[in-house]
């Protein structure tokens, strides 16, 4: 992976974290028309309770959503994960893609396409995950 193909990569997980944790749960699903429980299942509670988690509060609240707090198992949980984390990155694809249609500097058009396939590269992983969880739990 060359230098730039780097820096866009981090670049991209810094922005997903910054863009998720600035979002209410209802713009992160914002085709989601329902109101969020305020209790999460029992595998959501302990996934955001273990020692990985820094943000318990910010895991539970984004994670809360009526899909995923009914998923029976881990593998289910994990899927269902994966498709958000795909979602989300559409989603964010999406508003680049809008914002490279508008005129700009050469050097951010650059760097805006490096984001592109930065994402690109992400949903697929996104994707292969959940897919993978399935046929190989």
């Amino acid at each position: 992976m060359a230098y730039p193909n780097q820096l866009c990569l981090v670049l991209v997980i810094f922005l997903s974290i910054i863009s998720l944790s600035s979002l209410p749960t209802s713009a992160i699903i914002s085709k989601a028309n329902v109101s969020f429980p305020i209790h999460s299942s029992q595998l959501v509670e302990n996934l955001c309770n273990g020692k990985e988690i820094q943000h318990r509060r910010f895991c539970l609240k984004a994670l809360s959503t009526p899909e995923i707090i009914t998923a029976l198992d881990t593998t289910q949980l994990g899927t269902l994960i994966m498709k958000l984390r795909a979602t989300n990155a559409k989603a964010t694809l999406n508003v680049y893609n809008e914002i490279i249609n508008k005129p700009g500097s050469p050097q951010a058009l650059k760097a805006l396409n490096c984001c592109v396939e930065a994402y690109r590269y992400a949903i697929l992983s996104f994707e292969m995950v959940s897919s993978e969880l399935v046929e190989k739990p």
